[in-house]
């Protein structure tokens, strides 16, 4: 072949093609002549080829490796960016929580002072009007008296 740049497979067809061009003799068990020349160059371009094949493999090898090792990388990146994204979310959902709770209690309180308030102002204003109701009625009884009284005079004279 001489091509410097065949690969291994592609000199081994060769190999096998020489090797079937070969005369097989009659009653040998199943032995051929083949070109001696033709197979030995076959030979020695497969044994230069190797190294280069091997070289090309151990390249795609590590070229393997690194582009996983590259991947765990950035997977773990990414589990642990989505692991603090979950914290942040669980952390302010808890924030959230207490703030709703918190929320809670102070409208809790904020009802109990209003009805609190709601009732001494209801106390307060039920005090006046029945103060209020008492001096009226008093004023009312003198008012009665006074008139009674000035009707007993007029009604003398």
């Amino acid at each position: 072949m001489s091509n410097t740049q065949a690969t291994v497979e592609d000199l081994i067809d060769e190999l096998t093609d020489v090797l079937e061009k070969g005369w097989h003799l009659p009653f040998a068990g199943g032995k051929s002549f083949i070109d001696s020349e033709d197979a030995k160059q076959i030979l020695d371009e497969i044994r230069e080829a190797i190294p280069s094949e091997v070289r090309k493999a151990k390249a795609i090898v590590a070229d393997r490796a690194q582009i996983i090792s590259e991947a765990q990388r950035e997977a773990e990146t990414i589990v642990r960016v989505a692991e603090e994204k979950a914290k942040a979310l669980v952390n302010q959902e808890e924030i959230v929580r207490q703030a709703q709770a918190k929320a809670n209690d102070i409208m809790a309180q904020t009802q109990e002072k209003f009805r609190s308030m709601q009732k001494a102002s209801n106390d307060y204003v039920e005090d006046l009007l029945r103060r209020t109701d008492d001096a009226m009625s008093a004023n009312l009884a003198e008012l009665r008296k006074t008139r009674q009284s000035i009707h007993g005079t007029s009604a003398q004279q």
